[in-house]
């Protein structure tokens, strides 16, 4: 592990994975808080960015420590010479990597979409880390539309001549599932998703990430997760779904529901895969699930009390 450097009210540290590549994280809070700290997962290819907002409000409502990881290949964090290593296995060895050098115990994770099929592998390797979860517009069962969707454009948008200029790419893309979006938000979107590199955009994560996709047949249905959600079953979960989204469906929320008992949910109305995690309601009812979470404590046998 690497020395920080303090931007944004955050920690930047470095963890090398067990390959030794070098790895971004992103630490809010004090180390030492008594509150169970959070552990924060960006999508495919998104990155620590996408949880400035929250973030820091569970940190300071706590207090207590926060983590975000930029996966291999994005954000911070060194790209792979090998694309292959762009896959669940080595990314979930990296978090491991990360809670391990960080020393972070039992946690609440959130993991959007990839950070929340993370999440589940994690229960089943190792259920004594998580003490709770959100799970981000993700579930057992990903919708092959949507899946295909992404597959569209992962590694394909054009590139921008401007923040501008990408804000507009990408409400033309995505303004049917976020019809509701101001030009702010846009903007926001494009500052997360490029950045620049000497005069040019460049995105914010490995365009070879895309070959992970290009492997999956969309017509034949992806095998379902459920034995690694039923291993989230003894711990508190809250699950938030876009109203149009189109990875987790409405009938996947559904039968989660049944399978945990006391899951919380939370809709989020015309915002599709995936909401934002942002605004005064929904960073509210996120710390106050976390808060939730400070009281189970997860025994050796992975039971919590």
């Amino acid at each position: 592990m690497s020395g920080g450097v303090t931007t944004n009210q955050a920690n930047s540290v470095f963890v090398s994975a067990p390959d030794g590549l070098r790895l971004h994280v992103r630490e809010y809070g004090p180390r030492l808080a008594a509150a169970r700290p959070v552990v924060c997962l960006p999508g495919l290819t998104r990155t620590v960015a996408d949880f400035a907002a929250l973030a820091p409000a569970l940190a300071a409502a706590g207090p207590r420590r926060v983590i975000a990881l930029d996966s291999r290949g994005r954000g911070q964090s060194e790209y792979d010479r090998n694309p292959d290593n762009y896959n669940l296995l080595v990314e979930l060895g990296d978090l491991v990597a990360v809670l391990t050098a960080l020393a972070v115990g039992p946690a609440v994770f959130i993991g959007s979409s990839r950070g929340g099929l993370l999440t589940m592998h994690l229960g089943v390797a190792h259920p004594t880390l998580i003490a709770g979860v959100v799970l981000h517009d993700i579930g057992p069962v990903i919708e092959p539309k949507g899946l295909a969707r992404i597959r569209s454009y992962v590694g394909k948008l054009p590139q921008p001549r401007s923040f501008a200029e990408g804000a507009e790419i990408l409400r033309q893309l995505f303004h049917a599932h976020f019809p509701n979006l101001t030009a702010e938000q846009w903007l926001a979107a494009a500052e997360r998703g490029w950045r620049m590199h000497g005069r040019a955009l460049i995105p914010t994560y490995d365009v070879r990430i895309a070959r992970t996709l290009a492997a999956i047949d969309i017509e034949q249905p992806l095998p379902p997760l459920w034995n690694e959600f039923d291993s989230l079953a003894r711990v508190p979960m809250l699950v938030i779904r876009g109203e149009n989204s189109d990875i987790l469906s409405a009938a996947t929320l559904a039968a989660m529901a049944a399978r945990h008992s006391g899951m919380e949910t939370i809709e989020v109305p015309r915002q599709g895969h995936v909401p934002l995690l942002d605004g005064e309601d929904m960073v509210r009812r996120l710390v106050q699930f976390v808060a939730t979470c400070d009281g189970k404590r997860v025994a050796a046998g992975g039971t919590a009390s």
